[in-house]
């Protein structure tokens, strides 16, 4: 027996394995997926059409792409620059910023939602009066949905930036600031190129949260038909009025969006799988 095969263990106990694993993801994952699709089309494509032309569901769908347009640029820039910092730079309070850059992981996304009410509420929050007596609203509004989606999804593209461009180093951005390129060739032209493929991927994964986030935003929304409803609101208002048909029409539109961030994370990956491999080791 190879040193190969002595690390991996006996035959049995990897198929084994590969089994279980198997059998854990079909019957968590992709087992609920289809009977959300089952359930969808149940009564048909006429009816399952019917539910996503409905007005309130195409607001949803619009406020859900609006709020995503408006959160994955931001969180790239914000990234791009956080990663730049952190990767690039010494000093002091930089172990609290990473601690920071992993808040939205550590804190639920009600609490981030009450935060959020907590500064712009204008009965009792910090900033909520001030802004009303200026024509400014931001609870049960878009900017509050806005601004709860852009905290949950923060990390995902920084997180991804990090461990890259420690990797990668700092040498070839040193040649080319030696050679006399400026601060924005240098990132256009060196930077950038490096860790194009790790920004997608981040990106990717930030617009599927940002798509797919409902505790921050259910929190923040109040819950408006047709006003401030994202699709993972509109789903839980259809399922709470029993309106079953209706509520997996949606969900299977929301698990079509998924799906094609999947899909495009699968050829990320496949196209370009040693560096982002590189960097996901290093999590």
């Amino acid at each position: 027996m190879s040193e190969h095969d002595h690390l991996q263990g006996p035959v049995w106990l990897r198929w084994g394995l590969i089994a279980l694993a198997l059998l854990v993801m079909v019957l968590l994952l992709v087992l609920p997926l289809a009977m959300v699709l089952g359930a969808a089309f149940a009564k048909g494509v006429d009816v399952w059409f019917a539910a996503l032309k409905e007005p309130d569901a195409v607001s949803a769908l619009k406020l859900t792409l609006f709020t995503a347009a408006i959160v994955i640029p931001l969180n790239a820039v914000f990234g791009v620059l956080t990663a730049w910092a952190v990767t690039r730079f010494e000093f002091s309070g930089k172990r609290v910023l990473l601690a920071l850059i992993d808040l939205p992981f550590a804190v639920s996304p009600v609490v981030a939602g009450l935060c959020l009410v907590l500064l712009f509420s204008t009965s009792h929050g910090w900033f909520g009066e001030w802004l009303s007596d200026h024509g400014y609203k931001i609870l049960f509004a878009r900017p509050g949905i806005v601004l709860a989606t852009l905290f949950i999804t923060f990390p995902f593209v920084v997180r991804e930036l990090i461990p890259l461009m420690q990797q990668q180093g700092s040498d070839e951005e040193i040649a080319a600031r030696s050679l006399g390129a400026s601060a924005w060739t240098m990132f256009f032209r060196v930077t950038l190129p490096n860790i194009k493929w790790g920004l997608l991927y981040g990106i990717l994964l930030c617009g599927a949260r940002a798509m797919g986030e409902f505790g921050a935003v259910s929190v923040v929304s109040g819950h408006i038909r047709g006003l401030t409803n994202t699709l993972p609101l509109h789903i839980e208002i259809l399922y709470n009025e029993f309106n079953g048909t209706a509520a997996f029409a949606v969900a299977s539109l929301l698990a079509g969006l998924a799906l094609i961030t999947l899909v495009l994370k699968f050829w990320l990956e496949a196209r370009h799988g040693d560096a982002l491999a590189q960097s996901h080791r290093r999590h």
